[in-house]
C-alpha cells in the first residue's frame, strides 16, 4: 500500500542544506552569509562543514535567518571511490581523526540525515550510490555545475529509488564563495512546515514535504486518490516522471507558459515525481509522490 507523501497546506520555508564557512574552506564567516542568503529569501541553512560538528545553540549571535546543524564527511569507504556526505541533525564525538565509516556510523547511531553528495563530480558509480543506505542524493550542486558541468546527480537517484522508494532528492549550493568556488543561490529546498525551527525542518526533511529547485515554485501538490493535482509558478513543462520510460507532460517547446496540471497516477509504479523546468531550463523536482505504509 502506498501513502501520499505532500501536505502542502502549512508554510513554506527557503533553505539551503549545503554551505561552507570559514570553519573549513569557505570564504565567508556565519554572519556574512546569513545577511547574503536572508537578502534573496532564505529562512534557514545548514552548517556543513568539512568535518567540523556544528553547534549552533553555543552561538549567540543574532542572525536574519535560522542556522540549523550539520557536517560533511569525506573520504573513502574501503577500497571504492571517494565519497562526499552531508549529514544533518547535531552530532557529537566526530573529528577529522576518525576514519570515514566509523564516524558514518557515528552519525547514523545519533540518527542524522546522511545525504550523497554530487555522486557526478565526485566520480561515483550506481553502485557506490547504494552502498551505506543513504536517506538522500543532490539531484543538483550548484557549485559542481559552475565547476564543471558535473552537477547532475538524477540517474543516481532513480537507481536509488528502485532499491528504496523513500530515498529523497536535495537541490544546494555547496557555497565556498571564494576563488575557485564562486557560485551561491542556486539550488535549495522549499520545506512545508508549522513553523520555523530546526526540529520542524528535519522532521519536514525525514518525512519528504519538500521539493528541490532552481528557481522554479510549487504552490500546492495534491492528491485526490486518482489524480495528482500541481499549481506552480510559470514555466514551460509539467511533467509526471516515472520509472525507465513512463512520463507525462503539460506545455511544449512553442506552447504558452502553465501554471497548474493534472496526471492519473498508475498503480503499480514503483516510484513517481513531479519535475517543472521554465523557459530558462531551470528546475525544480518534487521527492518521489509516495512513501510505503
Amino acid at each position: 500500500m502506498r501513502t501520499f507523501r505532500y501536505d502542502t497546506g502549512k508554510k513554506w520555508f527557503k533553505g539551503n542544506t549545503h554551505i561552507h564557512s570559514t570553519a573549513s574552506d569557505g570564504g565567508k564567516d556565519f554572519v556574512e552569509l546569513a545577511d547574503m542568503y536572508a537578502k534573496e529569501g532564505y529562512d534557514f541553512l545548514f552548517r556543513t562543514d568539512h568535518w567540523k560538528a556544528s553547534d549552533v545553540k553555543n552561538d549567540d549571535t543574532e542572525y536574519p535567518l535560522l542556522w540549523c546543524n550539520g557536517i560533511e564527511l569525506d573520504g573513502k569507504g574501503g577500497a571504492e571511490n571517494f565519497y562526499h556526505v552531508i549529514c544533518l541533525g547535531k552530532f557529537d564525538g566526530i573529528s577529522r581523526e576518525m576514519e570515514f565509516l566509523p564516524a558514518m556510523e557515528s552519525v547514523r547511531k545519533q540518527g542524522g540525515i546522511m545525504i550523497l553528495a554530487h555522486p557526478f563530480w565526485s566520480g561515483n558509480t550506481e553502485a557506490d550510490a547504494l552502498r551505506y543506505d543513504f536517506h538522500g542524493v543532490e539531484i543538483y550542486n550548484h557549485v559542481c555545475h559552475w565547476l564543471n558541468g558535473k552537477s547532475d546527480g538524477r540517474v543516481y537517484w532513480e537507481a536509488m529509488l528502485k532499491n528504496n522508494s523513500d530515498m529523497l532528492a536535495f537541490s544546494a549550493d555547496d557555497a565556498h564563495i571564494r576563488d575557485p568556488h564562486l557560485g551561491w543561490n542556486g539550488g535549495w529546498i522549499m520545506i512545508n512546515a508549522d513553523e520555523l525551527s530546526e526540529k520542524s525542518i528535519l522532521e519536514s526533511i525525514r518525512s519528504g514535504n519538500y521539493y528541490s529547485t532552481q528557481g522554479p515554485e510549487f504552490q500546492s501538490i495534491e492528491f485526490d486518490g486518482a489524480k495528482i493535482k500541481i499549481k506552480t509558478s510559470p514555466v514551460q513543462y509539467i511533467r509526471l516522471v516515472g520509472n525507465a520510460n513512463f512520463g507525462n507532460r503539460v506545455g511544449g517547446f512553442t506552447s504558452a507558459e502553465v501554471t497548474e496540471a493534472e496526471f492519473e497516477l498508475p498503480e503499480n509504479m514503483p516510484f513517481l515525481f513531479i519535475e517543472l523546468e521554465d523557459a530558462n531550463g531551470k528546475c525544480a523536482w518534487t521527492n518521489n509522490l509516495f512513501v510505503k505504509s
